[in-house]
């Protein structure tokens, strides 16, 4: 008697696909009058990362970026925050007033001096 088989649900395959992985390579030539143009090496590795891990494939735990670390990115966003106040205020600080004072004497005195 032949055994009953189910026929796989999307989630069966693609559990059997990450466990034992996939591999599909290609590649592309463009040339023109047997000049070669251009060469593209396709290679695409369909896996899970436990078995990517066995594999010896973690490029991905070293990828700069990929990865950043809590700490850099909480104090860069510390220091941004800190400059973007100052320029806020800076910028809604009225000018003072003694440097307009300074300026309009500066003014008289030449205007006098011309007298």
């Amino acid at each position: 008697m032949p055994a009953n088989r189910e026929p796989a649900n999307l989630a069966d395959i693609l559990e059997r696909i990450l466990d034992k992985g996939i591999v599909i390579t290609g590649d592309i030539r463009i040339n023109l009058l047997d000049i070669e143009l251009l060469t593209i090496k396709l290679r695409l590795m369909i896996v899970s990362v436990d078995t990517a891990k066995q594999l010896g494939i973690d490029w991905w735990e070293h990828d700069p970026w990929l990865r950043s670390s809590d700490r850099e990115l909480a104090h860069e966003n510390e220091l941004l925050r800190q400059r973007l106040s100052a320029l806020e205020y800076d910028r809604e600080r009225p000018p003072p007033i003694e440097a307009e004072s300074e300026v309009i004497d500066e003014r008289s005195a030449e205007a006098e001096d011309r007298w």
